[in-house]
């Protein structure tokens, strides 16, 4: 196992299923695992206890439960961070401000926010013009989280306002974590983001798509950090870890596999194209690196491979991600309590970690 100490602590999260995605068996529903309050509470109570050092809250609009309610209702049971999922669809420009805000302060500073491109429930946008509008509610947003006036007239943002009264802990705006693969998306997370999240890939091609976004934040003065969003499934030994990725598909049927992809809100991006080609590239079991399998994308739409191996092996893929640029990683499994209890104590102790902190760049969406 890699002992590279020159490099920084990498942020270590773990993900709460509130979107209804939480298996023992994929693409079996188990009404034990549906998301709910406490469901999910037991889920980032698990990963607060534990120590990792931030949880990511998804959204989607047909999907389980409301994250920014929840979000607030656990915020006084925790100590770690949060990472919000925003869909810039959704929510108006000065009411989400005043809301993260205020979340912030009922969580002690301890906010982070993913912003999602989405389309308004209902409707649907072209990509161009979608990532288009979400750079502006990023600029916007982040300029009223700073405590700065918006005086902005663009194509879907039209603000002449004063920042809300209620500021976040520092007075300054949540990191902003953003990911998407198409040429759209990326001059996106370039403009704005402040961390660029990538789907599980061969190492190979995550340091092609940071070469490539390190140029287009380059370009527009600004710099980006790195993050990593997939499954993992850790035991003992490596066979005992690819028993049970073979176990977690062994009740699938694949034109239910097929069905749950295509109820996803992403199920058309280049990012869900991307893991549908690493599927296709994989071995018969699935393995496109001998320890990336890709079996969790036949049931699931986006992040759609896993980390398999035992403890060692797990840590190593890491440190290598961590060597090639990564700093922050969301990790999950199924189900989501019992394997963040065991990447808890097989891995995270031997993983330098710590939450993820920087003064971000400035932006601006022309």
């Amino acid at each position: 196992m890699s002992t590279t100490t020159t490099r920084p602590p990498v942020e270590m999260a773990w993900f709460s299923a509130l979107c209804d995605d939480d298996y023992e068996f994929l693409g079996v529903p188990d009404p034990l695992l549906r998301s709910s309050v406490e469901h999910c509470r037991n889920i980032v109570l698990t990963a607060d206890r534990y120590g990792f050092d931030n949880v990511l809250l998804p959204s989607g609009y047909q999907l389980g439960i409301d994250n920014t309610v929840f979000a607030a209702a656990v915020a006084p049971l925790t100590t770690l961070r949060m990472l919000l999922a925003i869909r810039c669809g959704e929510l108006v420009v000065p009411q989400l401000a005043r809301q993260l805000a205020t979340l912030d302060q009922a969580m002690g500073g301890r906010l982070t926010v993913n912003i999602i491109s989405s389309d308004i429930p209902g409707e649907t946008l072209d990509s161009g013009p979608r990532y288009r509008r979400s750079t502006e509610i990023m600029f916007a947003l982040r300029e009223l989280l700073n405590g700065h006036a918006v005086k902005f007239h663009g194509d879907f943002v039209d603000l002449d306002i004063d920042p809300p009264r209620v500021t976040t802990v520092s007075g300054q705006s949540p990191l902003f974590y953003f990911g998407g693969l198409s040429p759209a998306a990326r001059e996106c997370a370039a403009a704005g983001a402040d961390v660029f999240l990538m789907w599980p890939d061969t190492t190979a091609k995550v340091l092609d798509v940071k070469a490539d976004m390190d140029a287009r934040a380059a370009a527009k003065g600004r710099h980006l950090r790195y993050g990593w969003r997939s499954h993992v499934i850790v035991r003992e030994t490596e066979a005992e870890a690819r028993d049970a990725a073979r176990r977690l598909l062994s009740k699938l049927d694949d034109d239910e596999g097929a069905a749950i992809r295509q109820r996803s809100l992403d199920s058309t991006s280049a990012g869900v194209a991307r893991q549908a080609a690493l599927r296709g590239e994989a071995d018969d079991e699935g393995y496109v690196e001998r320890h990336l399998w890709t079996g969790v994308g036949r049931a699931r739409s986006g992040a759609g491979a896993a980390i398999v191996g035992d403890p060692d092996q797990v840590a190593a893929k890491i440190n290598e991600l961590a060597d090639a640029g990564i700093e922050a990683f969301i990790l999950s499994g199924y189900p989501h309590a019992a394997e963040c209890d065991l990447f808890a104590r097989h891995v995270l102790p031997s993983i330098e970690h710590g939450w993820l902190d920087f003064t971000p760049d400035p932006v601006n969406p022309d």
